[in-house]
Protein backbone atom coordinates (compact mmCIF):
# COMPACT_ATOMS: atom_id res chain seq x y z
CA UNK A 1 0.00 0.00 0.00
CA UNK A 2 1.30 3.54 -1.06
CA UNK A 3 0.78 6.61 0.58
CA UNK A 4 -2.31 8.48 -1.12
CA UNK A 5 -4.58 11.76 -1.12
CA UNK A 6 -8.66 11.21 -0.97
CA UNK A 7 -10.50 14.18 -0.33
CA UNK A 8 -10.14 15.57 3.13
CA UNK A 9 -7.41 12.67 3.91
CA UNK A 10 -4.22 12.08 3.41
CA UNK A 11 -2.83 8.44 4.26
CA UNK A 12 0.40 7.41 5.07
CA UNK A 13 1.70 4.01 5.68
CA UNK A 14 4.80 4.57 7.70
CA UNK A 15 5.19 7.32 10.50
CA UNK A 16 8.79 8.50 9.17
CA UNK A 17 6.76 9.34 5.65
CA UNK A 18 4.89 11.88 7.18
CA UNK A 19 6.30 15.64 6.60
CA UNK A 20 7.50 17.70 9.09
CA UNK A 21 5.10 20.22 8.45
CA UNK A 22 2.15 18.01 9.18
CA UNK A 23 3.60 17.24 12.58
CA UNK A 24 4.03 21.08 13.45
CA UNK A 25 0.80 22.27 11.66
CA UNK A 26 -1.18 19.35 14.18
CA UNK A 27 0.95 20.61 17.02
CA UNK A 28 -0.18 17.05 18.84
CA UNK A 29 3.34 15.59 19.75
CA UNK A 30 3.59 16.59 23.85
CA UNK A 31 0.86 14.55 24.14
CA UNK A 32 3.40 11.16 24.09
CA UNK A 33 0.59 8.76 22.49
CA UNK A 34 0.64 10.73 19.40
CA UNK A 35 4.59 11.31 19.52
CA UNK A 36 6.54 10.25 16.33
CA UNK A 37 8.73 8.42 18.32
CA UNK A 38 6.20 6.77 20.31
CA UNK A 39 3.96 5.81 17.34
CA UNK A 40 7.50 4.43 15.34
CA UNK A 41 9.05 2.44 18.35
CA UNK A 42 6.13 0.21 17.98
CA UNK A 43 5.41 0.17 14.05
CA UNK A 44 9.22 -1.12 14.05
CA UNK A 45 8.96 -3.64 16.02
CA UNK A 46 5.67 -4.92 15.44
CA UNK A 47 5.76 -6.46 11.61
CA UNK A 48 2.89 -8.77 12.29
CA UNK A 49 0.89 -5.58 12.18
CA UNK A 50 -0.15 -3.27 9.15
CA UNK A 51 0.28 0.33 9.88
CA UNK A 52 -1.35 3.07 8.90
CA UNK A 53 -2.09 7.07 9.30
CA UNK A 54 -4.91 9.45 8.13
CA UNK A 55 -4.71 13.08 8.43
CA UNK A 56 -7.86 14.57 7.77
CA UNK A 57 -7.26 18.42 6.59
CA UNK A 58 -9.55 21.51 6.92
CA UNK A 59 -11.03 23.62 3.36
CA UNK A 60 -7.76 24.92 3.25
CA UNK A 61 -5.87 21.72 3.54
CA UNK A 62 -4.85 22.24 6.91
CA UNK A 63 -4.46 19.64 8.96
CA UNK A 64 -7.22 19.50 11.79
CA UNK A 65 -6.82 16.00 12.93
CA UNK A 66 -4.68 12.51 13.19
CA UNK A 67 -5.55 9.01 13.12
CA UNK A 68 -3.39 6.10 14.29
CA UNK A 69 -4.75 2.58 12.63
CA UNK A 70 -3.76 -1.14 12.74
CA UNK A 71 -4.84 -4.00 11.14
CA UNK A 72 -4.22 -7.23 13.36
CA UNK A 73 -5.25 -11.08 13.00
CA UNK A 74 -7.38 -11.70 15.90
CA UNK A 75 -8.10 -15.16 17.18
CA UNK A 76 -11.17 -16.10 19.36
CA UNK A 77 -9.46 -18.80 21.50
CA UNK A 78 -8.01 -15.40 23.11
CA UNK A 79 -11.58 -14.70 24.91
CA UNK A 80 -10.40 -16.31 28.18
CA UNK A 81 -13.23 -15.04 30.66
CA UNK A 82 -16.88 -15.66 31.61
CA UNK A 83 -18.25 -14.64 27.86
CA UNK A 84 -15.50 -17.71 26.56
CA UNK A 85 -18.72 -19.89 25.78
CA UNK A 86 -20.73 -17.28 24.16
CA UNK A 87 -17.99 -16.12 21.62
CA UNK A 88 -17.18 -20.08 20.91
CA UNK A 89 -20.91 -20.37 19.45
CA UNK A 90 -20.67 -17.14 18.16
CA UNK A 91 -17.41 -18.73 15.82
CA UNK A 92 -19.06 -22.04 15.22
CA UNK A 93 -22.15 -20.17 14.10
CA UNK A 94 -20.50 -17.62 11.67
CA UNK A 95 -18.17 -20.60 10.91
CA UNK A 96 -21.33 -22.56 9.50
CA UNK A 97 -22.73 -19.45 7.66
CA UNK A 98 -19.27 -18.21 6.59
CA UNK A 99 -18.68 -14.90 7.90
CA UNK A 100 -16.47 -15.85 10.07
CA UNK A 101 -13.44 -16.97 8.14
CA UNK A 102 -12.87 -21.05 9.02
CA UNK A 103 -9.82 -21.86 11.11
CA UNK A 104 -8.05 -18.24 10.36
CA UNK A 105 -7.88 -15.46 12.39
CA UNK A 106 -10.32 -11.91 11.98
CA UNK A 107 -8.94 -9.61 10.57
CA UNK A 108 -9.73 -6.67 12.69
CA UNK A 109 -8.92 -3.04 11.71
CA UNK A 110 -8.40 -0.47 15.16
CA UNK A 111 -8.56 2.67 15.46
CA UNK A 112 -6.67 2.90 18.76
CA UNK A 113 -3.74 1.97 20.80
CA UNK A 114 -3.53 -2.19 20.33
CA UNK A 115 -1.33 -1.95 23.19
CA UNK A 116 -2.80 0.50 25.67
CA UNK A 117 -5.80 1.26 26.91
CA UNK A 118 -7.48 5.04 26.77
CA UNK A 119 -8.30 7.14 23.84
CA UNK A 120 -5.21 7.38 21.79
CA UNK A 121 -6.73 6.47 18.72
CA UNK A 122 -7.84 10.12 17.01
CA UNK A 123 -6.13 13.40 17.93
CA UNK A 124 -8.57 16.38 17.29
CA UNK A 125 -6.69 20.10 17.08
CA UNK A 126 -8.78 22.64 19.27
CA UNK A 127 -10.49 24.82 16.77
CA UNK A 128 -12.00 21.46 14.72
CA UNK A 129 -15.59 20.05 15.95
CA UNK A 130 -15.22 17.00 17.10
CA UNK A 131 -18.33 15.46 15.81
CA UNK A 132 -17.85 16.34 12.26
CA UNK A 133 -13.67 15.17 12.35
CA UNK A 134 -15.34 11.59 13.88
CA UNK A 135 -17.60 11.18 11.09
CA UNK A 136 -14.96 12.38 8.87
CA UNK A 137 -12.79 9.45 10.46
CA UNK A 138 -15.38 7.02 9.82
CA UNK A 139 -15.20 7.72 6.35
CA UNK A 140 -11.92 8.00 5.76
CA UNK A 141 -11.19 4.30 7.07
CA UNK A 142 -13.74 3.00 5.06
CA UNK A 143 -12.45 5.04 1.88
CA UNK A 144 -9.28 3.63 2.40
CA UNK A 145 -10.25 -0.28 2.86
CA UNK A 146 -12.41 -0.27 -0.30
CA UNK A 147 -9.50 1.26 -2.29
CA UNK A 148 -7.45 -1.08 -1.49
CA UNK A 149 -8.34 -4.70 -3.23
CA UNK A 150 -5.61 -6.35 -1.42
CA UNK A 151 -6.14 -5.90 1.94
CA UNK A 152 -8.79 -8.13 3.35
CA UNK A 153 -10.93 -6.65 6.50
CA UNK A 154 -13.30 -8.67 8.37
CA UNK A 155 -14.67 -6.30 11.37
CA UNK A 156 -13.53 -2.63 12.33
CA UNK A 157 -13.19 -1.51 15.85
CA UNK A 158 -12.74 1.81 17.67
CA UNK A 159 -11.36 1.46 20.66
CA UNK A 160 -11.91 3.10 24.12
CA UNK A 161 -14.00 6.16 24.81
CA UNK A 162 -15.05 7.78 27.95
CA UNK A 163 -18.14 8.84 29.22
CA UNK A 164 -17.40 12.41 28.37
CA UNK A 165 -16.58 11.52 24.74
CA UNK A 166 -19.95 9.17 24.07
CA UNK A 167 -22.33 12.37 23.36
CA UNK A 168 -20.25 14.05 20.21
CA UNK A 169 -19.45 10.54 18.66
CA UNK A 170 -22.65 8.80 19.41
CA UNK A 171 -23.15 9.28 15.46
CA UNK A 172 -21.17 6.13 14.65
CA UNK A 173 -24.50 4.40 14.74
CA UNK A 174 -25.59 5.66 11.38
CA UNK A 175 -21.70 3.96 10.07
CA UNK A 176 -23.27 1.23 11.31
CA UNK A 177 -21.46 0.80 14.52
CA UNK A 178 -21.98 -1.05 17.59
CA UNK A 179 -20.93 0.38 21.28
CA UNK A 180 -20.49 -2.36 24.27
CA UNK A 181 -19.21 -1.56 27.57
CA UNK A 182 -15.13 -2.86 28.28
CA UNK A 183 -13.32 -3.69 31.52
CA UNK A 184 -12.79 -0.46 32.92
CA UNK A 185 -9.83 1.75 33.49
CA UNK A 186 -8.44 1.97 37.05
CA UNK A 187 -7.96 5.29 38.05
CA UNK A 188 -6.13 7.12 41.14
CA UNK A 189 -7.07 10.88 41.36
CA UNK A 190 -3.72 11.93 43.79
CA UNK A 191 -4.46 14.12 46.50
CA UNK A 192 -2.53 17.83 45.84
CA UNK A 193 -2.21 17.18 49.80
CA UNK A 194 0.25 14.35 49.06
CA UNK A 195 4.05 15.14 49.11
CA UNK A 196 5.15 11.98 49.60
CA UNK A 197 4.39 8.59 50.37
CA UNK A 198 3.54 8.98 53.55
CA UNK A 199 0.82 11.71 53.26
CA UNK A 200 -0.60 9.06 51.10
CA UNK A 201 -0.28 6.09 53.75
CA UNK A 202 -1.40 8.41 56.15
CA UNK A 203 -4.61 8.98 54.27
CA UNK A 204 -5.95 4.66 54.30
CA UNK A 205 -8.36 3.47 57.01
CA UNK A 206 -6.12 0.69 57.29
CA UNK A 207 -2.70 0.22 56.86
CA UNK A 208 -2.11 -3.35 57.85
CA UNK A 209 -2.26 -4.99 53.95
CA UNK A 210 -0.12 -2.07 53.21
CA UNK A 211 2.11 -2.53 56.15
CA UNK A 212 2.07 -6.29 55.19
CA UNK A 213 2.87 -6.13 51.68
CA UNK A 214 6.19 -3.85 52.53
CA UNK A 215 7.06 -6.76 55.20
CA UNK A 216 6.76 -9.17 52.12
CA UNK A 217 8.72 -7.25 49.89
CA UNK A 218 11.22 -5.69 52.11
CA UNK A 219 13.66 -8.13 50.18
CA UNK A 220 13.10 -6.85 46.91
CA UNK A 221 15.34 -4.36 44.58
CA UNK A 222 14.46 -2.23 42.14
CA UNK A 223 16.36 -1.10 39.55
CA UNK A 224 16.04 1.24 36.82
CA UNK A 225 16.54 0.16 33.01
CA UNK A 226 18.73 2.00 30.82
CA UNK A 227 19.91 2.32 27.11
CA UNK A 228 23.27 0.60 28.41
CA UNK A 229 21.88 -2.21 29.95
CA UNK A 230 18.25 -3.19 28.54
CA UNK A 231 19.53 -5.77 26.35
CA UNK A 232 21.11 -8.17 29.35
CA UNK A 233 17.21 -7.83 30.65
CA UNK A 234 15.14 -8.14 27.62
CA UNK A 235 15.31 -12.15 27.57
CA UNK A 236 14.01 -12.32 31.01
CA UNK A 237 11.87 -9.66 31.08
CA UNK A 238 10.37 -11.16 27.91
CA UNK A 239 9.51 -14.22 29.73
CA UNK A 240 7.82 -12.70 32.52
CA UNK A 241 5.55 -10.43 30.67
CA UNK A 242 4.74 -14.05 28.95
CA UNK A 243 3.34 -15.10 32.03
CA UNK A 244 1.24 -12.46 32.61
CA UNK A 245 0.08 -12.15 29.15
CA UNK A 246 -0.82 -16.02 29.03
CA UNK A 247 -3.64 -15.02 31.99
CA UNK A 248 -5.08 -12.00 30.17
CA UNK A 249 -8.73 -12.69 29.55
CA UNK A 250 -7.95 -10.81 26.74
CA UNK A 251 -5.86 -9.42 24.26
CA UNK A 252 -5.54 -8.05 20.76
CA UNK A 253 -2.00 -8.34 20.44
CA UNK A 254 1.04 -9.75 21.55
CA UNK A 255 3.65 -6.57 23.04
CA UNK A 256 7.40 -7.10 21.47
CA UNK A 257 9.16 -6.16 24.42
CA UNK A 258 12.17 -4.79 22.12
CA UNK A 259 9.65 -1.81 21.71
CA UNK A 260 11.05 -0.37 24.95
CA UNK A 261 14.61 0.50 23.74
CA UNK A 262 13.15 2.81 21.54
CA UNK A 263 11.10 4.12 24.09
CA UNK A 264 13.77 4.32 27.00
CA UNK A 265 16.07 6.00 24.31
CA UNK A 266 13.47 8.67 22.62
CA UNK A 267 11.10 8.84 25.53
CA UNK A 268 14.07 9.68 28.41
CA UNK A 269 12.58 10.39 31.46
CA UNK A 270 8.82 10.35 30.52
CA UNK A 271 9.15 6.52 30.14
CA UNK A 272 9.18 4.23 33.40
CA UNK A 273 10.68 0.67 33.27
CA UNK A 274 11.90 -0.49 36.27
CA UNK A 275 13.11 -4.21 36.69
CA UNK A 276 12.30 -6.04 40.69
CA UNK A 277 15.34 -8.47 41.59
CA UNK A 278 15.18 -11.36 44.83
CA UNK A 279 18.86 -11.71 45.12
CA UNK A 280 20.06 -11.81 42.19
CA UNK A 281 17.26 -12.73 40.26
CA UNK A 282 14.70 -10.42 38.17
CA UNK A 283 11.15 -11.43 39.61
CA UNK A 284 9.54 -9.01 37.99
CA UNK A 285 8.89 -5.66 36.06
CA UNK A 286 6.76 -2.58 35.18
CA UNK A 287 6.60 -0.20 32.68
CA UNK A 288 4.61 3.40 32.03
CA UNK A 289 5.00 6.68 30.34
CA UNK A 290 4.16 9.99 31.98
CA UNK A 291 2.17 11.55 29.15
CA UNK A 292 1.37 15.37 30.81
CA UNK A 293 -0.30 15.42 33.79
CA UNK A 294 -1.09 12.07 34.03
CA UNK A 295 1.34 8.69 34.54
CA UNK A 296 -0.19 5.53 32.48
CA UNK A 297 0.85 2.02 33.86
CA UNK A 298 1.52 -0.36 31.09
CA UNK A 299 2.89 -3.98 31.11
CA UNK A 300 4.23 -5.72 34.03
CA UNK A 301 6.13 -9.41 34.67
CA UNK A 302 5.53 -11.08 37.46
CA UNK A 303 6.96 -14.48 38.63
CA UNK A 304 4.04 -15.92 39.97
CA UNK A 305 5.38 -18.39 41.90
CA UNK A 306 6.75 -16.00 44.19
CA UNK A 307 4.28 -13.32 43.75
CA UNK A 308 2.01 -14.15 47.27
CA UNK A 309 5.32 -14.76 49.00
CA UNK A 310 7.23 -11.71 47.90
CA UNK A 311 4.00 -9.53 46.97
CA UNK A 312 6.01 -8.59 43.98
CA UNK A 313 2.55 -6.98 42.13
CA UNK A 314 1.27 -5.09 45.27
CA UNK A 315 4.45 -3.68 45.84
CA UNK A 316 5.01 -2.61 42.05
CA UNK A 317 1.52 -0.58 42.86
CA UNK A 318 2.60 0.93 45.38
CA UNK A 319 5.75 1.95 43.31
CA UNK A 320 3.80 3.62 40.72
CA UNK A 321 1.89 5.40 43.79
CA UNK A 322 5.37 6.70 44.48
CA UNK A 323 6.66 7.93 41.40
CA UNK A 324 3.16 9.91 40.12
CA UNK A 325 3.55 11.81 43.50
CA UNK A 326 7.10 11.95 43.30
CA UNK A 327 6.74 13.90 39.91
CA UNK A 328 3.81 15.70 41.06
CA UNK A 329 1.45 13.64 38.82
CA UNK A 330 -2.41 14.41 38.91
CA UNK A 331 -4.06 10.88 37.67
CA UNK A 332 -2.65 7.34 37.36
CA UNK A 333 -4.06 5.23 35.18
CA UNK A 334 -3.71 1.64 36.02
CA UNK A 335 -5.22 0.00 33.09
CA UNK A 336 -7.41 -2.98 32.67
CA UNK A 337 -7.06 -6.09 34.88
CA UNK A 338 -6.76 -6.89 38.23
CA UNK A 339 -9.84 -4.41 39.16
CA UNK A 340 -10.23 -5.13 42.62
CA UNK A 341 -6.41 -5.41 43.81
CA UNK A 342 -6.22 -1.60 42.37
CA UNK A 343 -9.70 -0.51 43.75
CA UNK A 344 -7.45 -1.45 47.08
CA UNK A 345 -5.09 0.89 46.65
CA UNK A 346 -7.57 3.77 45.75
CA UNK A 347 -8.27 3.35 42.31
CA UNK A 348 -11.50 3.73 41.18
CA UNK A 349 -13.14 2.90 37.50
CA UNK A 350 -13.41 4.33 34.41
CA UNK A 351 -15.56 3.26 31.81
CA UNK A 352 -14.98 2.19 28.33
CA UNK A 353 -16.94 1.96 25.70
CA UNK A 354 -15.80 0.44 22.10
CA UNK A 355 -17.66 0.19 18.36
CA UNK A 356 -17.37 -2.51 16.34
CA UNK A 357 -19.07 -2.84 13.04
CA UNK A 358 -18.47 -6.41 10.85
CA UNK A 359 -18.15 -5.77 7.17
CA UNK A 360 -20.62 -7.72 6.11
CA UNK A 361 -24.26 -6.19 6.78
CA UNK A 362 -25.92 -9.66 7.73
CA UNK A 363 -23.30 -10.86 10.13
CA UNK A 364 -23.12 -7.33 11.73
CA UNK A 365 -26.89 -7.28 12.84
CA UNK A 366 -25.92 -10.37 14.15
CA UNK A 367 -22.85 -8.53 15.82
CA UNK A 368 -25.38 -6.64 17.54
CA UNK A 369 -26.66 -8.83 19.37
CA UNK A 370 -23.88 -10.25 20.48
CA UNK A 371 -22.83 -7.42 21.78
CA UNK A 372 -25.32 -6.31 23.84
CA UNK A 373 -24.78 -9.30 26.49
CA UNK A 374 -21.12 -8.12 26.40
CA UNK A 375 -20.43 -6.79 29.54
CA UNK A 376 -17.52 -6.16 31.96
CA UNK A 377 -16.67 -8.74 34.59
CA UNK A 378 -17.76 -7.32 37.71
CA UNK A 379 -15.60 -7.36 40.86
CA UNK A 380 -15.36 -5.77 44.63
CA UNK A 381 -14.51 -1.87 44.86
CA UNK A 382 -12.91 -1.09 47.98
CA UNK A 383 -12.79 2.35 49.34
CA UNK A 384 -9.24 2.66 51.23
CA UNK A 385 -9.26 6.15 52.00
CA UNK A 386 -10.21 8.04 54.99
CA UNK A 387 -13.01 10.75 54.48
CA UNK A 388 -12.65 14.23 54.11
CA UNK A 389 -14.43 16.72 56.28
CA UNK A 390 -15.99 17.55 53.00
CA UNK A 391 -17.42 14.25 53.13
CA UNK A 392 -18.35 14.10 56.52
CA UNK A 393 -20.91 16.74 56.71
Amino acid sequence: MKNSVNKNAIYYTRISDIPEEIWNSLDCEQNLYFNRNFLESIEENHPEITFFYIVLVDKNKKPKAFASIQIVDFYFETVKNDLESLVKKIKEFGEKLRFIPKRKPLKLLICGNTFVSGEHGLFVKNHANKNTVIKEAAKAILNYVNENKTLTIDAFLLKDFKKKSLAKISELVDFNYHPFSVEPNMVLHLDNNWLNFDDYLSALKFRVKTKRAFELSSSLEIKQVTSENINNHLPKMAELYKKVATNATFNLGDFNLETYKGFVKKLGDNYILKTFWLKNEMVGFMSGIINQNNLDAHFVGINYDLNKTHAVYQRMLYHYIEIAIDKKIKTLNFGRTASEIKSSVGAEPEDLTMYLRHKKSITNKILKLFLQRVQPTPFRQNFPFKKTSNEKQ
